[in-house]
């Protein structure tokens, strides 16, 4: 195969590997100099109509997704009986590969390679598409780090429920969710909870279940525990942990209903690790048939019966032939023009402009492109066609196409000034994401007022493009409150948005006139960085405070009412 050239395009010129069904090389694509994936159909599936027909409606699928987190779908082909997908190329390392070089990944890493994986399946799911196979063979790294997601296209087609001895579904089985292994219908929740056995892989070194058999691994996803992660890795953070356990739940209900969900929960999870605002958990368009309608056959013509003949009406009966032989002919050119003229409107919906454009020039059709914004369609490719697949056309006639354009590029509104609030709703309206950046910075202006953007105003950018945004942590000058009432001090602390953190210290004394007056106090930032009287910083900085109190307070506070005094 090496040296081949597909559609005198696609040069092959590396193996780069097999699977299951399918035999990888890399391309070169001559138009364009570009290195490309090709994944040829191993020939003994060649010739099964089920699978083929599955193939077809794979490919039309995968050809919807555009994502930046997806190996995506660039074209599909077939010479003689040999079907092939070209996919885009990455260079690097499967996620496989990655764990078993590395071992246990850190825990932070592990939840971002987690979320990307997500953002792929969000946009598959919102396709309507299952993957169906995720695990770490299918998740590729390239060499700069970016994180893509393969083989949505053929990888789950024939056989992948059927638990056997071939390797490319004995790796699938260890990241089965349980209704796979039951053969029951699979849903979007499906591929979530494979996602949270990847992460726990990731966080572990080892998937959750081992068997000698494939049956064996299933019937741990069916009814088994996994051990727990923090008995394995103990440093990983309780939210983290929680998010694996809810995606690995046994019942589909149970789980995280969305890719969307589950990403929000993972980057809550690193922004605070220790888990405690997450309640544990307990337990398009089809394809249709791309054979061309059969040709218009044209109906055997009848002989004229031999009209009677009498000597007597020459004269009639030449004007009865006459008017014979015009009928005929006039029905000959209406037959000729039906048959020999005739055609039909190729199926051109998801094919690229030129491969479409081949498509009707073969048809002997003209071609007309019209060229609009779609987010949810690859640039290129074709949205709509006028007229429909398989409309009866006479030859010479135009077929209409619509070409993406891509997402529409917008121009960034400002909200620069603007709260938080009123930013969302912006952007939202926009069409666009805003991103707020987790660190506050000091300012003069209102808490939670947008001060940074990125991209800023007034530039161009594709519709749903994130914004990134930089708030105002406010402006306090730190007070002391140090000999002044403890309710005094109270109320400055909720006055300039300061973070009382408790329990409030206390200090017993026998000097009644300084009882619940504030002896000490400390301010520090999340980071555990303190301040002092007088230092500039942003709302919402921890305050910790020491009181004076008499003995028999102290006392009873600390073996009775633990916590902040009342």
């Amino acid at each position: 195969m090496i040296g081949k050239v597909l559609d005198n395009r696609y040069e092959l010129v590396e193996f780069v590997g097999k699977g299951g069904m399918a035999l990888v090389y890399r391309a070169v694509d001559r138009r364009t100099g570009h290195s490309v994936a090709v994944k040829v159909l191993r020939p003994e599936f060649s010739k099964d109509e089920e699978f083929l027909s599955r193939f077809d409606r794979e490919a039309v699928a995968a050809s919807k997704m555009s994502h930046h987190n997806i190996v995506n779908l660039l074209d599909v082909g077939q010479e003689g009986d040999m079907r092939y997908l070209v996919m885009e190329y990455v260079s690097g390392r499967t996620l496989k590969e990655v764990i078993q070089q590395n071992g246990q990944l850190p825990a932070d890493l592990s939840a971002q390679i987690a979320i990307r994986i997500l953002s792929a399946l969000q946009h598959a799911h919102k396709n309507g598409i299952i993957h169906r196979d995720i695990k770490p063979q299918n998740i590729l790294v390239d060499s700069e780090g970016h994180v893509k997601v393969s083989d949505f296209g053929i990888a789950r087609v024939t056989g992948a429920d059927t638990i056997t001895t071939d390797d490319s579904v004995m790796g699938s089985v260890y990241y089965f969710s349980p209704e796979q292994a039951n053969g029951k219908n699979v849903t979007f929740s499906s591929d979530l909870y494979s996602v949270g056995v990847v992460l726990y892989e990731m966080l572990t070194g080892q998937p959750p279940f081992d068997g000698e058999t494939p049956v064996a691994v299933a019937m741990q996803h069916i009814n088994g525990k996994a051990r727990p992660i923090g008995e394995i890795r103990p440093d990983v953070p309780p939210a983290i942990v929680r998010v694996v356990e809810k995606a690995m739940e046994k019942k589909p209900e149970m789980r995280y209903q969305s890719a969307l969900e589950m990403a929000q929960d993972l980057h809550r999870a690193l922004q605070e690790p220790d888990g405690a605002w997450m309640e544990k958990s307990v337990s398009d368009q089809p394809l249709t048939s791309l054979v061309q309608p059969a040709a218009v056959q044209a109906g055997e013509r009848r002989k004229p019966a031999n009209p009677h003949w009498k000597w007597g009406t020459w004269a009639l009966t030449g004007v009865l032939i006459l008017a014979v032989l015009a009928g005929l002919t006039l029905a000959g050119m209406r037959i000729y023009d039906t048959v020999v003229n005739a055609t039909a409107a190729p199926y051109c919906v998801y094919e690229t402009e030129d491969s479409a454009r081949k498509l009707i020039e073969r048809n002997e059709l003209n071609c007309r492109v019209d060229r609009i914004p779609d987010a949810g369609v690859e640039a290129g490719r074709v949205i709509t066609q006028s007229p429909e697949y398989g409309t009866s056309m006479r030859k010479g006639e135009t077929v209409c196409i619509t070409v993406s354009t891509g997402p529409e590029e917008k121009e960034v509104p400002k909200v620069v000034g603007a709260s938080l609030e009123e930013a969302r709703s912006i952007m939202e309206r926009s069409g666009f994401t805003l991103l707020p950046l987790p660190e506050r910075q000091v300012s003069a202006l209102d808490w939670d007022t947008v001060l940074t953007q990125i991209p800023k105003a007034g530039e161009m950018e594709k519709s749903g493009s994130v914004v990134q945004v930089t708030l105002s942590g406010g402006s306090v000058i730190l007070p002391s409150l140090v000999g002044k009432p403890q309710d005094e001090a109270l109320l400055i602390i909720q006055q300039l948005n300061l973070q009382l953190a408790p329990p409030i210290q206390l200090i017993p004394i026998t000097d009644e006139t300084q009882f619940n007056v504030v002896a000490a106090q400390l301010y520090k930032d999340d980071n555990g960085v303190q301040y002092k009287v007088g230092d500039q910083v942003k709302e919402q900085t921890k305050v910790e405070l020491a009181v004076f109190v008499s003995a028999e307070t102290a006392e009873e506070n600390q073996t009775g009412t633990e916590g902040t005094p009342q």
